[in-house]
C-alpha cells in the first residue's frame, strides 16, 4: 500500500503466513441504523415496526435453516465428498486459518454485542480481496458449533462463491432478490452451519437491483425464515461502482479489505467518507502485506 493509512482504536496484526498478512484497524463505531428507526424512515409507527407482517410474514411453507437442500458439487467435483475437501481448501493452512480465526471473534464478539446480523464485505477496488476475505470468514465462523453463517455472493459484475466452493449455482441472484425464485430453490447448505447464496450470471443494472425495494423485503423475509446469526455479504469495489453503496442501507456494518500492493490511504479514506453516517465500519482487513508494513498501521 503506497499510502499510510491510520487508525488505531483496535490494534489487531493478524499474520497470516506468506499469502496473506491481515490487520484490522477497529474505527470508532458509530451507531447503527436499527430496524425500527429504519421502519420509521418509511413512516411506520413503532408497533407497526414490530409487526410488519407484509415485510416479515413467513409463510408455513417457507424452508427453515434445516430444510435448506445441501449443496450439489460442481463441475470440478466428483462427488459430495471431493466437494467436501475442495471446501477445506480454501482454509488448510494452519496460518491462514489462525488469522481469520481471530477475525472471526472479534467479529461475533462486536455483532453479538451491538446486535448485528448483516454485514458488507468490500474493498475500494476489484482485486482486492474481498471474496478470498468472505469465504475464509464464512469457513471460520461456520466452525463454531451450533452457529449459522449465511454468504451471499452480491458481485453481481463478477460472481465468483460458486467457484470458491466448487458448488453448483442453479440461477441467477437477481431472480431470488425479486422474489421469482424461492428461500428454498435458491440457497443450499455446504454444512450443518454454513449455507450460501450463490448466483451464476452477469448482470448489466446491478445497482438498481439492489436499490429495488424487492430486494429489502426478499433478504427481510429470508432472515425471519432461516434466522442466521451473521449474513456475510460479498460485494464489488466501492469506488468502481455504485452497486456498494447502493446497499450500505441494508447493511449493520461493514468490513473493508485493503490490497497492501494496490490500493491507496485516499482510497481507504474516501470508502470511509461514503461509509459515514450509512453504516458503522468495523475495520480494515490488510491483505497482502508486506511483513515489514505491519507496524505502520498500529
Amino acid at each position: 500500500m503506497r499510502d499510510t493509512y491510520q487508525n488505531s482504536d483496535l490494534d489487531a496484526g493478524l499474520d497470516a503466513g506468506q499469502h496473506l498478512k491481515s490487520l484490522i484497524l477497529g474505527h470508532s463505531i458509530r451507531p447503527r441504523s436499527t430496524v425500527l428507526a429504519r421502519a420509521k424512515q418509511r413512516g411506520l409507527t413503532h408497533d407497526a415496526a414490530l409487526v410488519d407482517k407484509q415485510m416479515l410474514s413467513v409463510d408455513l411453507r417457507t424452508p427453515r435453516w434445516q430444510d435448506l437442500s445441501l449443496a450439489l458439487p460442481g463441475p470440478k467435483s466428483r462427488s459430495a465428498s471431493t466437494m467436501q475437501k475442495s471446501l477445506a481448501k480454501a482454509d488448510r493452512d494452519p496460518t491462514t486459518r489462525r488469522a481469520f480465526d481471530q477475525l472471526r471473534t472479534r467479529l461475533r464478539q462486536t455483532t453479538l454485542k451491538h446486535g448485528w446480523t448483516n454485514i458488507g464485505v468490500m474493498a475500494p477496488t476489484s482485486g482486492c480481496g474481498t471474496t478470498f476475505t468472505a469465504v475464509n470468514l464464512a469457513l471460520s465462523l461456520a466452525r463454531v458449533p451450533g452457529s449459522r453463517t449465511l454468504l451471499m455472493d452480491m458481485n453481481m459484475r463478477s460472481p465468483a462463491l460458486g467457484d470458491a466452493f466448487d458448488v453448483a449455482v442453479d440461477g441467477p441472484i437477481a431472480g431470488f432478490l425479486s422474489g421469482q425464485t424461492s428461500i428454498g430453490a435458491h440457497l443450499v447448505r455446504p454444512s450443518e452451519t454454513l449455507a450460501l447464496g450463490l448466483n451464476d450470471e452477469v448482470e448489466d443494472n446491478p445497482a438498481e437491483i439492489l436499490q429495488d425495494p424487492a430486494t429489502a423485503t426478499t433478504l427481510e423475509r429470508m432472515r425471519a425464515a432461516i434466522r442466521p446469526e451473521m449474513v456475510l455479504y460479498d460485494l464489488p469495489g466501492m469506488l468502481t461502482y455504485d452497486d456498494a453503496t447502493a446497499f450500505l442501507p441494508q447493511l449493520d456494518a461493514v468490513l473493508l479489505v485493503s490490497d497492501g500492493t494496490q490500493t491507496m490511504g485516499r482510497e481507504l479514506k474516501e470508502c470511509e467518507r461514503l461509509i459515514d453516517g450509512k453504516a458503522p465500519l468495523l475495520g480494515v482487513v490488510l491483505n497482502r502485506a508486506r511483513a515489514n508494513s505491519i507496524t505502520r498501521y498500529s
